[in-house]
C-alpha cells in the first residue's frame, strides 16, 4: 500500500530554509527560478514538530539524533547501578562507536542519508562520537549499555583497555530501533553496531508554483544607551526573502514502515495520522523571530492505492502559475492541479482512492471536500488495514 499527500501552502514573505549565504534555497524548474524548501528541511520541521512529540514521546518513541552518545551511555549506565569505575572505563571507550570501518559491507544498497546527517572527517572532541548517530534510547541505548557492561565484567579492566574497538562492536552486535520518526525517515550509519533503516517515508523538495522574485530587507539597529545627540544607526544590515505557494509531496510506504515498527500495525496506523498532520502544520523554524510565517495549507489532497507507485504532480507547474483577475495565485494553482491531475489518471490509469480539503472551497476533480483536517484523517484511518499486505 502506498499513501501520498499532496499540499499547496503559500507563505507570507520568509526566509524559511537558507543556504551558505543566507540566501532563501531555490532552484530552476521548468526553465524558470523558483522558490525551494529542502526536503532536508521539511523533514526536520516534521521530526521534531509537537505533534510527533506529543504523540510518542512519553512512549519513548522517538529518537534522538547526537554525537552525544558517551553521555546517553552514561546517564543508562547510572541507572544500571554500575560502578564509578565501570562507568568511567565504558564511557571512555564509547566515541570510538562509528571509527570502526569506513564502508559497510553487507553487499546491500545503502539507504539515503537522512535529513541534516553527515560524517566529519575530523578528530571528534572527547566525549562525543566522531558521527552523528540517530539513536533510539527506548530499544537501543539501554540495551547497548547492558551489553558494554557486562562484555566490560567478562573480560575485566585490563582487557577491557586494550581490546579493540571492532571486537566491542562485533559482540555487540546490530541493534535496530523501533522509534516512529527511525522508522519513517531512516538512518544510515558507518557502525556496525547500528542497523541501518530504509527510509519508508519519501519526501520532495517544496517548490513555489510561481516564479521567484527574490527581495532584500534592508535594516539598522540603534544603540538604546546612545546620546540622542549622536546621529546614525549603530548596526546596518540586510536579509533576503521572498513570498511563494509551494507544492509539497510525500509519501508512506506502508509495508516498509511495518517492517521499520516490527510488525506493530497499531503504531503504524498512528504514525500514518500523525504523519498528515505534521506534514500540513509543522513549519520549517528559519527566521522565524524575524518574518514569523504561520501559514497553513489551503489545500491538502491524499491518495491512497495498492499500487506502489509514487506519482509527484509538481509538472502541473512546469508553466509558472499567477494571480490574475478576482483569482489568487492560490485559487489557480489548485486548478491548474486539478486538470494535470486528470489529464494524467487518463492516459496512465492511475485510479488512487483520493480526498481533499480546501480552506476557500475551491473544487478539485469531482470530489467533494473534507470539512476539516480531522475528518481527513478519519477517512485515511478507514483505508489503514490491519492486516499485513503482500508487497506489490
Amino acid at each position: 500500500m502506498l499513501i501520498q499527500f499532496h499540499l499547496l501552502q503559500n507563505y507570507v514573505p520568509s526566509n524559511l530554509n537558507r543556504d551558505d549565504t543566507g540566501s532563501p534555497k531555490d532552484a530552476v524548474f521548468g526553465g524558470v527560478l523558483r522558490g525551494r524548501i529542502s526536503s532536508q528541511c521539511l523533514k526536520r520541521s516534521i521530526r521534531t514538530s509537537s505533534i510527533l512529540e506529543d504523540a510518542f514521546k512519553s512512549e519513548g518513541l522517538l529518537g534522538e539524533r547526537t554525537k552525544q552518545l558517551p553521555t546517553i551511555i552514561r546517564s543508562e549506565l547510572t541507572e544500571l547501578d554500575a560502578s564509578d569505575e565501570e562507568i568511567k572505563a565504558i564511557v571512555e571507550r564509547v566515541p570510538e562507536i562509528g571509527r570502526e570501518s569506513k564502508k559497510r559491507s553487507t553487499g546491500e544498497d545503502e539507504p539515503e542519508a537522512p535529513e541534516e546527517s553527515s560524517e566529519e572527517e575530523s578528530i571528534s572532541p572527547i566525549g562525543e562520537t566522531k558521527q552523528l548517530i540517530f539513536i533510539d534510547r527506548k530499544t537501543e541505548a539501554r540495551p547497548l549499555a547492558e551489553k558494554l557492561l557486562k562484555m566490560y565484567k567478562e573480560i575485566g579492566a585490563k582487557k577491557w583497555e586494550k581490546i579493540k574497538i571492532p571486537d566491542i562492536v562485533k559482540e555487540l552486535g546490530e541493534s535496530c530501533p523501533r522509534s516512529v520518526d527511525i522508522a519513517m525517515f531512516g538512518r544510515m550509519t558507518t557502525s556496525q553496531a547500528f542497523k541501518n533503516v530504509q527510509a519508508s517515508v519519501q519526501v520532495a523538495h517544496a517548490l513555489s508554483t510561481n516564479a521567484l522574485k527574490q527581495e532584500f530587507d534592508y535594516y539598522t539597529a540603534m544603540d538604546d544607551l546612545k546620546p540622542e545627540s549622536e546621529p546614525g544607526a549603530d548596526m546596518i544590515g540586510d536579509v533576503e526573502f521572498n513570498s511563494c505557494t509551494y507544492y509539497k509531496y510525500l509519501n508512506v510506504h506502508w509495508d516498509e514502515l511495518l517492517k521499520n515498527l516490527g510488525d506493530d500495525r497499531a503504531i503504524a496506523r498512528r504514525a500514518v495520522l500523525a504523519l498528515l498532520k505534521a506534514a500540513a502544520m509543522a513549519h520549517p523554524t528559519g527566521k522565524q523571530n524575524s518574518f514569523g510565517a504561520f501559514n497553513l495549507p489551503d489545500f491538502v489532497l491524499v491518495e491512497v492505492s495498492n499500487r506502489n507507485l509514487p506519482v509527484s504532480y509538481a509538472n502541473a507547474f512546469l508553466k509558472p502559475v499567477s494571480g490574475f483577475s478576482d483569482k489568487s495565485l492560490m485559487a489557480n494553482s489548485v486548478e491548474k492541479l486539478s486538470g494535470y491531475v486528470e489529464r494524467l489518471s487518463k492516459v496512465y490509469n492511475l485510479e488512487p482512492e483520493r480526498a481533499y480539503l480546501t480552506v476557500d472551497n475551491l473544487a478539485f476533480l469531482d470530489l467533494k471536500a473534507m470539512l476539516s483536517l480531522n475528518d481527513l484523517g478519519k477517512w485515511l484511518d478507514s483505508y489503514l488495514p490491519n492486516e499485513v499486505l503482500s508487497k506489490s
